[in-house]
């Protein structure tokens, strides 16, 4: 079957693409001996996470509590929070899932460590994690020069084991072409330098120095410093990171299939795909090159200028040969977006559907409804 015999609209991935984007990314990572965690917020999947795995991790880095848990049912053992945990009925879940396998939290304050660590002492158990630091997002983190400080003070936790310190450069986002991403990246190496010199003044170490983010990852890897590289998108890659000049349109393994449902004028098209497919992003840290709210495969000239929930204008600069019943390709902006609007993506090689791939772990999947 070909993904033009399929209803739209339709999620859909390219196998050989997938794929290659996850065994580049494994090669980079092994030839400069760091260790690769992915960020699986991006496909949220146990099934690409295990295409990941095989290519070669050292764990996985999680965004939601839910994703730790589907990682862990999966069977995958080392797992990293991306943020702090609060909240009684939260900590719990994450001490459930440390019983299950390696849980390593993550800090950027006291509030959260003694929650944790309380929760901890009632239940007998020990817990590893970083100190998070702010490489320049201003969102979590302390201030690389005043990790040292911090450690110090999350001494006095004894069931919570330091092992290190994290970051993430999302204000990568923010760039307008790659001279300005190195740049970036640069800033990112030099503040997990400076934490662990602070680390280093209070006598601590640093076992695990992590940061990750996909247009900033071909650069922190070489650095020297990072031990372990965390980034997400690389393996759907998306719009955001063709127009920040990361990877060309071939790159990108998402795509949203929609069909052309009317013509109203001799400038606009209109498609049965909107906001509950491509969202609403143009980057979430404010990316200034993103036109329009996707990119039409192979139709420069369309541009997709307007979303409803169900449906989105595309505006035709000049002259194009799409009608109405022809199917379009759209790369989303943000993959990571789209594909928590579906339960499952069409894997297909070369528009030949081959599998479902399931997302399996969005908000909510794993839990009970409380009534």
């Amino acid at each position: 079957m070909n993904i033009h015999e399929l209803s739209t609209p339709s999620f859909l991935v390219e196998l050989d693409t997938l794929e290659n984007n996850i065994s580049e990314m494994a090669k980079i990572c092994k030839e400069n001996d760091v260790e690769l965690w992915p960020m699986v917020k991006t496909h949220k999947s146990g099934m690409i996470a295990k295409m990941q795995y095989d290519a070669g991790v050292g764990g996985f880095l999680a965004g939601t509590i839910d994703e730790a848990g589907k990682l862990v049912d999966s069977g995958f053992k080392d797992i990293m929070l991306a943020y702090p945990v609060a909240g009684k009925e939260n900590t719990k879940r994450v001490i459930d899932l440390a019983k299950k396998a390696r849980i390593i939290a993550a800090f950027d304050g006291e509030d959260t460590a003694k929650e944790l660590n309380n929760a901890l002492t009632q239940a007998n158990m020990d817990l590893e994690y970083l100190i998070i630091i702010d490489c320049g997002l201003h969102r979590f983190g302390v201030e690389p020069e005043f990790t040292g400080d911090l450690a110090k003070k999350l001494q006095q936790y004894g069931k919570l084991k330091y092992k290190g310190i994290s970051t993430h450069p999302g204000q990568v986002y923010g760039a307008s072409n790659m001279k300005e991403v190195e740049g970036v990246a640069g800033i990112e190496v030099e503040a997990l330098k400076i934490a662990v010199k602070s680390l280093e003044e209070k006598g601590f170490s640093a076992d695990i120095v992590a940061t990750g983010s996909t247009p900033t990852a071909r650069f922190a890897v070489k650095s020297g410093v990072v031990t372990v590289l965390r980034p997400g998108n690389y393996a759907f890659y998306d719009n955001i990171q063709m127009a920040l000049g990361v990877v060309p349109e071939e790159r990108c393994s998402l795509t949203v299939l929609a069909t052309v449902i009317s013509r109203p004028n001799k400038e606009m098209l209109i498609i049965d795909a909107g906001s509950k497919c491509f969202g609403l992003d143009k980057g979430a840290h404010g990316i200034a090159l993103i036109k329009g709210f996707g990119y039409v495969k192979g139709h420069p000239e369309l541009i997709i200028t307007d979303l409803s929930e169900e449906v989105a204008k595309l505006k035709i600069e000049g002259n194009t040969t799409v009608k109405v019943g022809d199917k379009l390709e759209v790369i989303p902006n943000h993959a990571c977006s789209s594909a928590n609007m579906t339960s499952f993506l069409v894997g297909h090689r070369n528009g030949t559907i081959e599998k479902t791939i399931y997302i399996d772990a969005r908000g909510g999947t794993l839990r009970k409804p409380p009534v």
